[in-house]
């Protein structure tokens, strides 16, 4: 028993320094980012001038969408739930299955993807081939000349200005505040169940892949999965683990969206990757600490 106590002990101090608050200032290049909010919500690059990246990824949830699949061009459905773009500066690599290293690859995809933004390189340097966006890109690069990566690096740094920093928890995690009591209780449940092992690090989730339905197998399908860039078959059904953070604002959740509330996110994960039931007051407490995890909008999107 002794042992155990010495055990548990241990991983709780661990889990206490697993999650780190997110910065509350970020270093950005202000120039380019300003551009790249300009790029981010211009409905001029997709082919039918239909949508713009922040169709997919909207302010009010968090950067993420509140439909199962986001609606490309022409209506087109996607094939995953879009993960929100905020504090995705964060995360290890970008898309569910991490084919992407970088916020500069992930900018580039849905642009070509012909079920999302649907462009060719040529089609877009002539869409902004106009004394605007010569001017816009003046005051960010100091010159004129429009190429695709500056408009990618400029969109990915936009994205790294959209951090949203103290949330109710990283004030508890600085001392500036304490949880309350039910709060409190689902932060130790959170650690104590093991939901900590996955969701850690400065987003809760983000720096590594997981199998959806490591215990009980998940009643769906897997597309585009780790697997599709691996070609490893341990890698079916493996994705990037994503991120809590602003968790309360993001539904629907899972790569497939089909899970509509947070209450049946937390239910559904801890018995296909936990292999257990929570008791509804163990929902409960779990909801609750959630809920704490709702930072502020990023500055950037308030400045003009």
């Amino acid at each position: 028993m002794k042992l155990l106590m010495l055990v548990l002990a241990i991983l709780y101090a661990l889990a206490e320094t697993a999650i780190t608050p997110i910065p509350q200032h970020y270093s950005y290049d202000k120039k380019l980012a300003q551009l790249g909010k300009i790029l981010f919500f211009d409905p001029n690059l997709s082919s039918d001038r239909t949508i713009s990246c922040a169709s997919c990824h909207k302010p009010e949830f968090a950067g993420a969408d509140n439909k199962p699949v986001s609606l490309g061009v022409g209506g087109q459905k996607g094939d995953l739930n879009s993960p929100p773009v905020y504090n995705a500066v964060f995360n290890f690599a970008q898309f569910w299955n991490g084919r992407a290293e970088t916020l500069e690859e992930q900018a580039l995809g849905p642009l070509h993807n012909p079920k999302e933004m649907n462009m060719t390189d040529t089609l877009i340097l002539q869409r902004l081939d106009n004394d605007f966006y010569k001017e816009q890109f003046k005051k960010a690069y100091g010159t004129n000349t429009i190429t695709i990566p500056r408009l990618v690096k400029a969109i990915a740094e936009f994205e790294r200005a959209l951090t949203t920093p103290n949330s109710k928890f990283d004030r508890f995690l600085r001392k500036e505040e304490n949880l309350s009591a039910n709060e409190f209780k689902g932060y130790l449940l959170f650690k104590r169940l093991g939901c900590i092992t996955c969701h850690n690090g400065v987003n809760l989730g983000g720096n590594s892949f997981q199998k959806i339905g490591a215990v009980v197998p998940y009643p769906g399908p897997t597309p585009h999965d780790r697997y599709e860039v691996t070609h490893d078959p341990k890698d079916r059904g493996v994705y990037k683990v994503p991120t809590l953070r602003n968790i309360a604002l993001t539904a629907p959740y899972y790569h497939d969206g089909n899970i509509t509330t947070l209450q049946e996110a937390v239910e559904k994960m801890c018995y296909h990757n936990l292999g257990f039931t929570l008791e509804p007051i163990e929902q409960s407490y779990i909801l609750d600490f959630l809920h704490t995890l709702t930072g502020q909008q990023p500055a950037i999107l308030q400045e003009q």
